[in-house]
């Protein structure tokens, strides 16, 4: 079973479920009460945003393996997934570490440069380069970022031409690992209140959920630009947009909104950070190319087809024992 997709057509991961002799089915679920519903005979089930709690697992009695359309896993009780055998999968980085890299990219130009702000301007009749001041130039400043996983080292190599000063916190990343990648190991602290550009790109952890709160965003230098390519909550959306109202945080770009409006069914856009000029947001779209939406839906289905056909997953989450469940 398809819990949830966002891909159009279910044609490639039809293919290779047919192929290994299952039948697929394909639903939108948006929440628990409705994978449960759609899904009580189901061997296996992928899954992009639905959510898959042990709640949910306690009334899945078929399902040995969860796979997920992407990397991070905090939609799914890992935890509770081992308690009742059922292995879990991700996809590793590298299926879209570079189009993730390029739009953090993308998104600090857009944002240091006023790009959608002189845009706007020119729209409604304003042909003028004061409509973007304050642009600062670029070389020399600090792009700091909290993380320094696969996709981060590529944001940092993209950055460096640039000519800002690279710095970094990563709690689970040596510092010698992080000088060796060209960037300078700091403290969270020093990090917020020395980074003219913070990108984010951590995992979504009960640790990192909103820990972008207004304590936080009150410790940012003045006038910096905050990037998150990584996961919606982990910034609180209504502090974020008081520290943008009252000048505080210069700028921000997202990738993503704390609601994650694509686990919503009939999301409306009522977020008050769409409402001011110098937000840019786009919808969770950092991942995709044509290239890595065919690599991640390949590797979802396959890595079930795998556990259900008795062989080792190749990117196992948990470790479950074989024939632990059904």
């Amino acid at each position: 079973m398809i819990a949830d997709s966002d891909f159009g057509d279910v044609e490639v991961e039809r293919s290779i479920v047919e192929d290994a002799g299952f039948t697929l089915r394909a639903y939108q679920c948006k929440s628990e009460e409705e994978v449960v519903e759609n899904g009580r005979d189901a061997d296996g089930i992928l899954t992009q945003y639905a959510h898959i709690g042990a709640a949910a697992m306690e009334q899945l009695p078929r399902c040995k393996v969860i796979a997920r359309y992407g990397t991070g896993v905090d939609i799914v009780d890992v935890d509770a997934a081992t308690r009742h055998g059922i292995q879990v999968t991700n996809a590793p980085n590298e299926w879209c570490a570079d189009e993730v890299a390029d739009h953090a990219i993308a998104l600090w130009l857009s944002a240091a440069r006023k790009i959608t702000e002189y845009d706007s301007a020119i729209r409604r009749g304003e042909w003028h380069w004061r409509s973007g001041e304050p642009i600062r130039r670029l070389r020399g400043r600090i792009f700091g970022l909290l993380g320094f996983g696969a996709i981060a080292q590529r944001i940092a190599d993209r950055a460096r031409p640039f000519g800002v000063e690279l710095w970094c916190h990563d709690p689970f990343v040596g510092e010698a690992e992080m000088r060796a990648g060209g960037v300078r190991p700091v403290g969270l602290e020093e990090l917020l209140t020395s980074s003219d550009y913070l990108v984010i790109q951590a995992p979504l952890t009960p640790d990192t959920h909103h820990l972008f709160d207004s304590k936080v965003l009150r410790r940012m230098k003045p006038g910096a630009i905050l990037v998150n390519t990584a996961r919606g909550p982990i910034i609180e959306d209504a502090a974020l947009a008081a520290a943008l109202s009252n000048g505080k945080i210069g700028a921000v770009a997202l990738d993503d909104l704390e609601e994650e409006p694509a686990k919503q069914r009939d999301w409306r856009p009522e977020n008050p950070l769409l409402r001011l000029d110098n937000v840019i947001v786009t919808p969770h779209a950092a991942y995709y190319s044509e290239e890595s939406l065919g690599m991640v839906r390949s590797i979802a289905a396959n890595e079930a087809v795998r556990v259900l056909t008795d062989q080792p997953p190749l990117s196992p989450v948990n470790q479950v024992q074989p024939g632990q469940r059904g």
